[in-house]
């Protein structure tokens, strides 16, 4: 029998690959309190199509005909090849460019991330990189006071579907109005648009955007602040 013959046994996995393990950092990426997340892992609940596709969103890496039906292996074939790479490489080579801005517009897909990155500068925060973390991006701007403040470092992890979002999480969003670090929330009965948030509702108001104005994005994970 196939070692991970049950849809909990390969989200364990999923977490064990990507988190080391963890529980808490592996329920923050798929947006579940630690109970649940620990409850499908164990068996205990049997996650939903709208789970399983949230866990596919945190972790794109991941091939979706084996976490639905354990058909091929765990990884996408780049990924694969990536992942390796990664674990072969000495602790101090896992780390995480810091970005600017603009640097973020037109990122490639995160199967060729590395290439984007290797000229930034490097940090080895180990936490962040347990969280699946691909990249240091600084706050620029009041927007999202109090949540972030200007020129703390968000940790991000690169989102490849453009259309599936995590509701009520804070995303990097590249568009063509330059980089927006904003809260996204659903527009009820209409699947062309989204709600941004900013934290900072004195100054500044919830607007309707264009999904389709979206080049890419990237969700937050962490948070590094300097006092």
């Amino acid at each position: 029998m196939d070692e991970f013959d049950t849809i909990g046994k390969r989200i364990t996995k999923i977490r064990q690959v990507y988190c080391d393990g963890k529980n808490t950092p592996f329920a923050e990426r798929i947006g579940k309190d630690t109970s649940y997340s620990s409850q499908i892992c164990n068996g205990t609940k049997t996650p939903g199509r709208s789970v399983l596709e949230e866990i596919l969103a945190a972790f794109p890496e991941v091939s979706r005909p084996w976490l639905y039906f354990g058909e091929g292996k765990m990884l996408l074939a780049d990924a694969e090849k990536s992942l390796l790479a990664k674990e072969d490489a000495p602790s101090y080579e896992k780390t995480l460019p810091l970005i600017p801005y603009d640097a973020f517009a037109g990122l490639p897909a995160v199967d060729n991330i590395g290439v984007a990155f290797k000229d930034c500068e490097q940090y080895y925060i180990p936490d962040f990189i347990s969280r699946g973390a691909d990249f240091l991006i600084r706050v620029s701007g009041d927007s999202m006071v109090p949540q972030y403040l200007n020129g703390d470092l968000l940790a991000c992890t690169m989102i490849k579907d453009v259309l599936f979002f995590q509701w009520g999480k804070i995303y990097v969003i590249d568009t063509s109005q330059g980089v927006l670090v904003k809260r996204v929330m659903r527009k009820e009965g209409d699947s062309e648009h989204v709600i941004l948030v900013s934290e900072n509702k004195e100054k500044y108001d919830p607007f309707e955007f264009p999904t389709s104005d979206i080049r890419s994005l990237a969700i937050v994970v962490g948070l590094i602040r300097a006092e």
